[in-house]
């Protein structure tokens, strides 16, 4: 593969355990990790001992993190901020002792099809974020996530419009658009200038089933193939998702010929490499 790709993943899919997530980095020939679940914990609840444990370690195997896959801003736009918000900043520290400025992140949980009705409480609760994070130089990357504010396209761009820059940037997410019924072109089209990091999973439209990259309905080879002729230099990162997926003859890129395939439940990096290998054959084509 051409090294012009940046490539990471949540490993935590392969397993919580850090050492075989690191086994496994080497197996799969991968340098960075979206640290999210590891040992036990998401990274950003572990100890400052635990922390400086994990990153002396990453740093033996030669692995850096693109990001902290952290789950802040996943909670419900009713729920306390205060605590949050400490959350939040420990979360900051974080990222500076292991290196990467970058930090995954929402935009809180509303009700749904009420999302103008809350809509000055999450910009102001974003706004917050925003500012601490210009204040301690690190990287917002929002995440269109399915139930939250910013879970269509069009929130997304309001967000952006409101807080992008330097500090808040987007991730585009194929599965997520698809699973909540957001043709990811039209998302791909508002979202464009955006977007600084993409999380590599694909959906069919009809069922919401997260499939290899390229087997979906989320365009991933059209939109992949656009931002690299446009100057893309950011992650791919696999969030493989196939928990409940089968096994199947081949990598054909082709959902119907999923139908009637050999059932094989896979263990997590079986998972992990068809991931990988599937985001390989479309990167081939650019």
């Amino acid at each position: 593969m051409n090294n012009k790709y940046l490539l990471s993943g949540f490993t935590d899919e392969i397993t919580q355990d850090l050492t075989t997530q690191l086994e496994s980095m080497k197996k799969l020939d991968m340098h960075y990790m979206e640290m999210r679940g590891v040992d036990g914990n998401n990274l950003i609840f572990h100890t400052k001992d635990k922390v400086k444990e994990i990153k002396e370690r990453l740093d033996e195997a030669g692995v850096k993190l693109s990001a902290l896959g952290s789950p802040l801003g996943k909670i419900g736009i009713g729920d306390s901020f205060e605590n949050h918000f400490e959350e939040f900043k420990r979360a900051v520290e974080i990222a500076h002792k292991m290196e990467s400025k970058n930090i995954r992140m929402f935009s809180f949980y509303v009700p749904e099809g009420k999302g103008n009705s809350y809509k000055e409480q999450v910009f102001d609760r974003l706004g917050q974020f925003v500012d601490y994070a210009k204040a301690n130089d690190v990287v917002l990357l929002h995440e269109n996530e399915k139930g939250i504010y910013g879970e269509m396209a069009a929130e997304c761009l309001e967000l952006m419009n409101a807080f992008g820059g330097k500090h808040f940037k987007a991730i585009f997410d194929f599965a997520n658009f698809v699973q909540a019924k957001q043709d990811t072109l039209e998302a791909y089209k508002l979202l464009k200038q955006y977007i600084a990091y993409i999380h590599v999973k694909d959906a069919i439209w009809e069922t919401g089933q997260v499939v290899p990259a390229g087997m979906g309905d989320g365009n991933v080879e059209a939109i992949l193939k656009d931002l690299y002729a446009n100057g893309f230099s950011g992650f791919l990162s696999l969030e493989p998702h196939l928990f409940n997926f089968t096994g199947f003859a081949g990598l054909e890129r082709d959902k119907d010929k999923l139908e009637g395939a050999e059932t094989k439940a896979l263990n997590g990096f079986e998972a992990f490499l068809l991931a990988q290998e599937s985001l390989y054959k479309i990167l081939d084509t650019i």
